[in-house]
This record gives structure tokens, sequence and C-alpha cells, in this order.
């Protein structure tokens, strides 16, 4: 699909989103797309964009709106730490905004959440419905299975309680996310029952999916992966599929010399 509309709205709360929708009538699947830890930035846009593309509405809200420096937020000298409570909060109103939307079908839906929202697809199907839980090299770090103030429910307990499959995308050579970090997170989606597709892309580092940061980019196991992600989700979107059965896989590619240690950040 090559034709398609977008617009800028404000939800509920004052939330800025920007919403991109295909052609034809619809009704369509919807994507909700979290951003990555530098806000609503123009290749977050470029991914509502090639979501609404394919054939998806897309809402990707700024999430980290209320940070008083949005520049240095931009450029990732700042950071913003959202709650899981303030980050359900969003996700409702970026849903809320569609709710006018003809083409836009609330009855499937996906959350997206990148890096530092990784997890956060995961706490919204723990407390609300939705199709599926995109994860994209995040929700596997150690702070994730702890306890807080920013995170008051622990990654188990919120697995435990989310019903919908679970997709994971990791590198790995992620400087943030170990090997052994992915596979537990494989064994909480495992030991909970949950439809998973969980994959290592080999020689991928944290945030090879981001094509306007050269240093971290990896084109074949973006598309690879982008790939992945659409097959799983016209499994998901099936109609036909049998709800009864759970579906759980897991592929890697590790380096025989694998080494976390010497696991580098790149730009």
């Amino acid at each position: 699909m090559s034709d398609i509309e977008t617009r800028s709205v404000v939800c509920a709360g004052g939330l800025p989103a920007f919403i991109a929708i295909p052609a034809g009538a619809g009704p369509h699947p919807v994507i909700v797309l979290l951003h990555e830890r530098y806000g609503l930035v123009e290749h977050t846009r470029d991914l509502a964009r090639r979501h609404a593309r394919e054939g998806f509405v897309c809402v990707a809200a700024d999430y980290f709106f209320k940070h008083p420096d949005q520049a240095a937020l931009h450029r990732g000298d700042v950071g913003y730490d959202m709650t899981d409570p303030e980050s359900v909060e969003y996700m409702n109103a970026a849903i809320a905004a569609l709710e006018t939307e003809r083409r836009a079908d609330l009855g499937r839906i996906a959350v997206m959440g990148v890096c530092q929202t990784g997890r956060h697809p995961i706490v919204l199907a723990a407390q609300r419905k939705i199709s599926a839980a995109l994860v994209w090299y995040g929700a596997a770090q150690e702070r994730e299975w702890q306890v807080n103030a920013r995170y008051p429910v622990g990654l188990d307990d919120l697995i435990a309680k989310a019903d919908c499959p679970v997709l994971g995308m990791f590198g790995e050579t992620d400087h943030i996310i170990s090997v052994d970090s992915v596979r537990k997170l494989r064994g909480s989606l495992e030991k909970h029952g949950k439809s998973f597709h969980v994959e290592i892309f080999g020689a991928a580092p944290h945030g090879w999916l981001n094509d306007t940061m050269p240093g971290r980019y990896r084109r074949e196991a973006a598309e690879a992966a982008w790939a992945t992600q659409r097959a799983f989700l016209e499994w998901v979107f099936d109609e036909k599929r049998d709800r009864s059965f759970i579906r759980q896989s897991y592929k890697a590619s590790i380096a025989k010399t694998y080494d976390f240690s010497k696991n580098v950040r790149y730009e």
C-alpha cells in the first residue's frame, strides 16, 4: 500500500500523537506504537507510516511529552523515566483517540514497544485485552523484574496476567540485554503458558532497527525482523486461528565466541 493519510492530534490529558492510516475503507487492525528513549522523533513517525502502508492504522503518541527539554531528549542527552501506570494512561488515551476513526478496528490491537518502552505492551496486556504485544530489544533487562515506584508490578507477574501472544526481537551484540536475559524472558513466557516467538539476530547491536543511527542500524536484520513481525501479526489476526492452542517458538543466531562483556554501544 502506497497511499496513506497522516495527521497529528492531541489525545486526552494533552498527549500529542501522530496517526497514520492506510488507503481503503477498512476497518484495519491497529498498531499502538511506542517510541525509543528519544521521544517522538522522525524515526518513530517513519515506522508509523510503514505500518500504515502495510495495512494498519497506527497511532504513535509522544509518551515523554512532559519532559521540559524536548531538544535534549531527542538528542539522547537526557531521559524520562515513565512509570508503568503512566504508560497505561497514555496508551489508553492513544487508543481512545481512534474511537471515532471508522477505519480503525479497535477489536484488533497490537502494541509495539521499542527499547525503553519494550515492557509497556506487556504492561497494557496485563490490564486490558489486546491482540499482541510486540517487544523490540526491551523488557528483558534485570531491572524489569524488580518492583519499585516506577515498576509497581514485576515483569514475571505482568507476563502471568497478560492474555495475548508476545513477539520478542533481540540482537546478539546488544550491550544492554544479554542472551541470558532474553532466555529468562523466554522462560517466563513458557512457564506461564503464553504463545510467543522470541528471536535473537546475530551480530545485531542495540537499536538495530533505527535507520537514522548508522552505527546501530543493521539492514539485513531489520528487514528480516520486520518480515517476522508481519508474519506474526498475520497469524495473530487470522480469524481461523485455533485459539485453543498455544504456539511457542525460539530462534537464535549466537556466535560460538559470544561474550556479553565485550558488547559495546553504537550510535
